[in-house]
This record gives C-alpha cells, sequence and structure tokens, in this order.
C-alpha cells in the first residue's frame, strides 16, 4: 500500500455525511497515532464550565479536543475517530449541529459514534474521546 495525505472516505451509503461524519476512513502507509482522552467543557484546572448548556459543552469540548491535537502537532484533519458520551442523548442530539458545523469548518469528518450512558464522571458533562492518526514524514 501506498502512504495517502488524506484520509480516504469510506460511505456505502451518504446518509451520515449531513450529520458530519463518514462510516469509515482508510489511512494507509506508517502512521502517527494519537489516543485522547475525553476531553469535556472543563477549565485549565478541571473545573466544569458551562454547566446545563449542552451546546457550549459541546464547543468546548471540542476546544479542548484541538488543544490536545496541537500540543501533538495535529489538528481535526488528522481526526480518525470520535466518541461522544453523554447522559442526556436528547438534549445533545437538539445541539449536535454545533459539533457538525465546527468540524465542518475544519474540513474533518471523522467516523464518530455517540453513547448515552448512565453517569460520567462528571455529571451533566459532555465528552468527547477521540483518535487520531497522520502520515509519518
Amino acid at each position: 500500500m501506498t502512504t495517502t495525505t488524506a484520509p480516504l472516505p469510506v460511505n456505502p451509503d451518504s446518509w451520515t455525511v449531513p450529520l458530519g461524519y463518514d462510516q469509515g476512513q482508510l489511512r494507509t502507509g506508517p502512521l502517527a497515532l494519537l489516543t485522547v482522552a475525553a476531553q469535556a467543557s472543563v477549565d485549565e484546572e478541571g473545573r466544569l464550565v458551562h454547566d446545563g448548556d449542552v451546546a457550549a459543552q459541546l464547543a468546548l469540548a471540542l476546544t479542548n479536543l484541538e488543544r490536545v491535537l496541537a500540543a501533538a502537532g495535529m489538528s481535526a484533519a488528522d481526526l480518525a475517530s470520535l466518541r461522544v458520551f453523554t447522559t442526556d442523548l436528547v438534549a445533545l442530539d437538539d445541539v449536535w449541529d454545533t459539533l457538525v458545523e465546527h468540524l465542518a469548518e475544519t474540513g474533518a469528518r471523522p467516523p464518530t459514534t455517540v453513547l448515552e450512558v448512565s453517569r460520567l464522571s462528571v455529571p451533566g458533562v459532555v465528552c468527547i474521546e477521540a483518535l487520531a492518526a497522520r502520515p509519518l514524514p
């Protein structure tokens, strides 16, 4: 296989594209791989910000994710997958465009899974866990 500079979208059906993600992405060649622990709407001290505002929480969680990517020399374009955790799927669905619009600005469309869980370490928070990969030079 040859190395690609950008992930190749794999979408047997196109219904996920307007939702902001590909069903799969193919990356080939030697890769640098970054695993990112769940990022949330917390400040530099780990304190919850935007309690009760799911859209603002989602936006800050994305910003925090991008800070981790930048610290590793990566960007949203390198996102290989996202997992979004919430305790209130209905509330998250109502503001999903926050994530779609944010990622569209970066050109990223990582395969994404959304999970509603009964409890998170910080009550009421939205968390985003990620995997990023880029070809090695």
